[in-house]
């Protein structure tokens, strides 16, 4: 089956370069939403035929629009949500996000014992989303799912068979970008392409935002 692996469209959060993780969250900025309209064009080639949102109120409104496009219905998944920042919640410091990404990846790379401050480790992350990810997969051929930058980028790095451990902290993923893989969680998953840059390209991005979900280790 094939897996497009969806960002949220933009909140104040990303604008304000805060930690944002815990539910149901915010909502969209002007951009955001014309982020998240733009979806349905740029995905009209893709025969999807299951939506999955995370328990975030910014994956349901990004999702909405390519919902009622193909007439189907949100699935809200449990185990999709951004990776909690724990004690580091609400904090925009470039040692607390540092903090913050460093785990992440670390566990990307297979370090999954370490633990987010006042928070999660590796495992736990893993688990849920694998979960959500094998649901996802269990019912459809092609599904979207909407879910949250450092948690897709670093999902993707631990189980996609053909990129380094390195990857979650190397590659951007702007709002509303999309990671498609193909597999299955039985043969596993390969990744086909990765477009870091919004499905309406520059003309949705905003560059002024420091975004640190989004972005690549070395620019934090």
């Amino acid at each position: 089956m094939r897996l497009l692996l969806i960002r949220h469209g933009q909140t104040p959060g990303n604008v304000l370069g805060r930690l944002d993780t815990e539910r149901p969250g915010p909502g969209l900025t002007d951009l955001g939403l014309r982020q998240a309209a733009a979806i349905p064009d740029a995905l009209r080639s893709d025969p999807i035929d299951a939506i999955f949102v995370s328990t975030l109120l910014r994956t349901h409104l990004t999702a909405h629009p390519l919902a009622a496009d193909r007439g189907l219905e949100l699935q809200v998944a449990s185990g999709l949500h951004e990776i909690e920042a724990g004690s580091l919640e609400g904090l925009r410091d470039r040692a607390s996000v540092r903090t913050y990404l460093e785990t992440a990846v670390a566990w990307g790379s297979g370090d999954l014992d370490k633990r987010m401050p006042g928070a999660h480790d590796g495992h736990d992350f893993f688990r849920r989303f694998d979960t959500d990810i094998a649901r996802a997969a269990a019912g459809s051929e092609v599904a979207a799912v909407f879910s949250h930058g450092a948690a897709i980028r670093v999902w993707t790095a631990a189980r996609a068979q053909n990129v380094p451990t390195t990857f979650a902290g190397e590659n951007e993923l702007d709002n509303t970008g999309v990671v498609e893989l193909t597999g299955s969680p039985e043969e596993g998953w390969t990744l086909l392409s990765w477009a870091g840059l919004p499905v309406g390209g520059m003309a949705l991005a905003d560059l002024s935002a420091a975004d640190p979900l989004g972005e690549p280790l070395s620019e934090v």
